[in-house]
């Protein structure tokens, strides 16, 4: 209990409240689904409510224990990590669905890899930045290793094929490696080098030409690619300010697709309007917010980045599926944290949330 009470309790409160009340949008949108597909309108309930308790049951456990143990788990969490990506790629062992292979399948439960390499790059990345904090601003030392694991991640997702997830490793990495003082020059030469293969991966496959297509004009093909976004503004312009109220939606009823995983945000609009997405984005906000203070005023170098990278992989992930269920960035595969419906995505949320708040028990001061 002691973890408990000297830890940032904003955080805390943060998690817990947007992981009940994502458990209560995934009920809200997905019961009426579930009633018919799997003749158990609670089938989704049950399942992220099982979801949260185990995964507020390992946040408490890691909690509880000193983060700077994961320094000599980096390395083996990584290579685990790449074995995972390995192991999904092989038919039997590897779960398909909608063409691509991205789970391990286990009685109940389904395991995505990609989930685990967000937390084994920041572990990683973090363990390697201390030792490297002098060398960090060297091309052949600092630099290249980096961006050698990188991309050896990035060619497994792709593999799978997993765009988003790629696109949110390489946007961590970046960013950790330009807050631990890499040249800005050779992060540029990177992202203009990555411009023309991102080009042909996103133009030379049909499925993501077509989502790009439909993100600068919807309107062209409402009824195929462009069909998802124009139900997802149907439905925050339906919800207005106040909304139309919990359980009252209807675009959730065989309108929107993925109502309660990638566009569990626009069920909000819906039915809790402007004022219940607003409220989302600021504690979001409160959270990343609160969270690099709390890698500010970290003492060691280790648990400063491994804040910061956690605060990272947050925030991007929040950023862009707001940015997408609203139209502002094109239609990619990512998960709301603590909200979308999901076991992987929130039991890994979860654990590193259990990191961060250990990380805040043991900082300098108050942030």
């Amino acid at each position: 209990m002691k973890r408990l009470t000297s830890c940032d309790i904003v955080i805390l409160l943060m998690v817990v409240a947007l992981t009940c009340f994502g458990v209560v949008m995934v009920y809200s949108a997905s019961s009426v689904m579930a009633a018919k597909k799997y003749h158990d309108g609670f089938y989704f309930l049950k399942r992220q409510g099982l979801f949260a308790l185990v995964g507020f049951s390992i946040m408490y456990g890691v909690m509880q224990i000193d983060y700077h143990i994961w320094k000599k788990l980096a390395v083996p969490a990584l290579i685990g990590c790449l074995v995972l990506m390995v192991l999904v790629l092989i038919p039997g062992i590897g779960g398909s669905a909608g063409g691509a292979a991205r789970w391990i399948r286990f009685p109940g439960f389904s395991l995505q890899p990609s989930e685990v390499a967000k937390i084994a790059l920041i572990l990683y990345m973090a363990y390697s930045l201390e030792k490297k904090q002098d060398r960090v601003k060297f091309f052949s030392s600092g630099f290249l290793p980096y961006m050698v694991v990188l991309a050896v991640l990035l060619l497994l997702l792709l593999k799978q094929p997993d765009l988003g997830a790629a696109l949110t490793l390489g946007a961590v990495a970046v960013i950790m490696l330009f807050a631990a003082g890499t040249r800005p020059t050779y992060l540029i030469s990177m992202f203009l080098l990555a411009l023309p293969f991102l080009y042909f991966l996103v133009m030379n496959v049909d499925y993501r030409r077509r989502r790009v297509l439909a993100f600068l004009n919807p309107w062209e093909d409402p009824a195929n690619s462009g069909f998802q976004i124009i139900q997802s503004w149907l439905a925050f312009g339906a919800g207005g300010v106040l909304g139309q109220g919990l359980g009252e939606g209807k675009q959730k009823l065989f309108y929107l697709p993925e109502a309660h995983t990638d566009f569990i945000l626009s069920v909000v609009g819906e039915e809790l309007g402007f004022i219940g997405v607003l409220l989302i984005a600021s504690m979001f906000f409160l959270l990343v917010w609160r969270s690099i203070r709390v890698a500010l005023a970290t003492e060691d170098i280790f648990g400063r980045f491994l804040a910061f990278g956690i605060a990272v992989l947050l925030g991007i992930e929040a950023f862009v599926n707001m940015g997408v269920v609203t139209g502002l960035l094109p239609t990619k595969g990512l998960a709301l944290p603590f909200i979308s419906y999901g076991g992987s995505s929130l039991l890994i949320t979860l654990f590193a949330m259990g990191i961060l708040l250990n990380i805040s028990s043991r900082m300098r001061g108050t942030p």
